[in-house]
């Protein structure tokens, strides 16, 4: 063999034998890291349920509530009977025939300290309606509680204690940072059993009961009876989130609780602390979110934002935002659906300037508008539409119902408005579309294609434009006792 050809085959071989060794080097490097982060992990929770365990309290409950009456003994007069169950009676009533007695009821919860004077977390639940709250520690020490402030829109609750010496205390974590799968730790009283801890992971995120401004993490984590205003740890013992809530058919936990994130709570913390109440910014607009046929009857490239169904006395009526206006972006922020706004303007100051970016006939508008307070505006009520006047009587069927021209008699029928115009549905087809979307006899339909309606005429003269327009679609303002919707109605060819 040549030499060069030798030299050639050496060099291939000593490559080979070195590439090889390099790759059980690295193989060997994994494994010890894998080792190593697997001794790097705590054999237990012992030590942060140690490190968190003096911050957790129970909380007792007491109410004074009325006196069970009974059910009473039905004899006849003069029986031999009638004389023991009176006695009975009475005894049941308190002897004086004052009626029955006030009685005192108990109910458990859980709470944390987030201060060392005392500041104390837990659910609105816990303790609405109480007349005496106690805290109960870790060392078995008890204190009286005042409350501070509640947010039943988010079932939270600060309360007080006055301690003699400073309390080990809380802080409260990234809710946000949380992701599906992290470990989590809930802390409580459940069932009346007394400090419990149990682990699980964060099951899902974003979660929404029934309430506005609804933010849950949702945990397997064992959360029953009792845990209620406990908090819910990750693994740096920072708090996540308030369990409130679990979902099962008995009572008793089945692996699917929930906990108010923390990044919600601290917000209505600091406006407790600082106020006794919240203040949650108010736009002042009815709102629905935007469907597919919704944005198809509007023209909209997707199916985003929220529409504007009505614009009462308000900040938003103030600032020009109308009826038909989809937004959307708020301060900055792109609106995804109704949810997404409402939280955001409830996280937002009072008085606060904000440039609301609206749809309106196709063109893109920002307004600025002065944020109210939702707690002032709690009785707001809607602005009726403008009259206009009316055609005579007459019924005609169209997109699936039977409509007529509001009269003075029919205004009288429905108990509506006197000055309000539009057009009163006397049935509805049940194979149509119209009746799927949810339309019935007695809405009211005074928008057609984001303008107002007042005689058949002028709906028909909506359907031939938005036909002329190439929509698909017509977009109809509906009101039922008041409350008003958009549902957009297919036009047929």
């Amino acid at each position: 063999m040549p030499v060069k050809a030798k030299v050639g085959a050496q060099r291939f071989v000593q490559s080979t034998v070195f590439k090889a060794f390099m790759l059980g080097i690295l193989a060997l490097a994994l494994v010890m890291a894998q080792a190593l982060a697997v001794f790097a992990k705590p054999e237990s929770l012992a030590p942060l349920a140690e490190k968190i365990s003096p911050s957790v309290v129970n909380i007792t409950t007491s109410t004074m509530v009325e006196g069970r009456t009974g059910p009473r003994g039905i004899v006849p007069e003069g029986s031999p009977f009638e004389d023991f169950f009176r006695e009975f009676q009475d005894r049941n009533n308190g002897g004086d025939g004052t009626g029955p007695r006030p009685r005192r009821s108990s109910a458990l919860g859980s709470g944390f300290v987030i201060s060392e004077d005392g500041y104390v977390v837990t659910n609105n639940h816990v303790i609405e309606g109480a007349d005496e709250i106690t805290i109960e520690f870790f060392s078995g020490e008890e204190l009286k509680a005042t409350v501070i402030g509640t947010d039943p829109n988010t079932d939270i609750a600060l309360l007080k204690v006055e301690a003699k010496s400073p309390l080990p205390f809380v802080t409260f974590g990234d809710s946000n940072a949380a992701r599906v799968g992290d470990w989590v730790i809930a802390m409580g009283n459940p069932l009346g059993q007394g400090f419990s801890v149990s682990a699980g992971i964060v099951s899902a995120r974003n979660r929404a009961l029934s309430g506005t401004y609804d933010d849950y993490i949702q945990t397997d984590a064992a959360i029953n009876r009792g845990n209620s205003g406990g908090p819910l740890f990750n693994m740096d013992g920072d708090v996540i989130g308030v369990n409130t809530a679990i979902l099962s058919p008995n009572g008793g936990s089945i692996g699917i609780g929930f906990s108010m994130a923390s990044n919600v709570v601290t917000r209505v913390v600091d406006q407790l602390k600082e106020f006794g109440e919240t203040r949650r910014g108010w736009l002042g607009v009815r709102i629905q979110d935007v469907t597919e046929d919704v944005a198809d009857a509007m023209g909209l490239a997707k199916a985003t934002g929220a529409l504007i169904t009505d614009v009462p006395e308000g900040p938003a009526k103030e600032a020009g935002l109308e009826t038909g206006d989809v937004i959307m972006s708020f301060d900055g922020v792109e609106v995804a659906d109704t949810r997404a706004l409402v939280k955001q303007v409830g996280n937002s100051a009072v008085g606060a300037t904000v440039r609301v970016t609206v749809m309106r006939e196709g063109k893109s508008q920002t307004i600025k508008v002065v944020l109210g307070r939702r707690e002032d505006a709690a009785d707001a009520e809607p602005e009726a539409s403008d009259p206009e006047s009316n055609t005579a009587p007459e019924s005609k069927d169209l997109l699936g119902l039977t409509l007529s021209p509001l009269t003075d008699a029919l205004r009288s029928e429905l108990g509506i408005d006197a000055d309000m115009a539009g057009l009163v549905v006397t049935g509805v087809d049940e194979a149509s579309e119209a009746f799927e979307k949810g339309l019935r006899e007695g809405d009211i339909i005074t928008e057609a294609g984001q303008q107002k309606v007042a005689s058949i005429g002028d709906l028909e003269a909506r359907v031939e434009s938005a036909k002329e327009g190439g929509r698909k679609s017509l977009l109809l303002l509906v009101r039922r006792a008041g409350d008003p919707r958009f549902v957009a109605l297919t036009l047929s060819d």
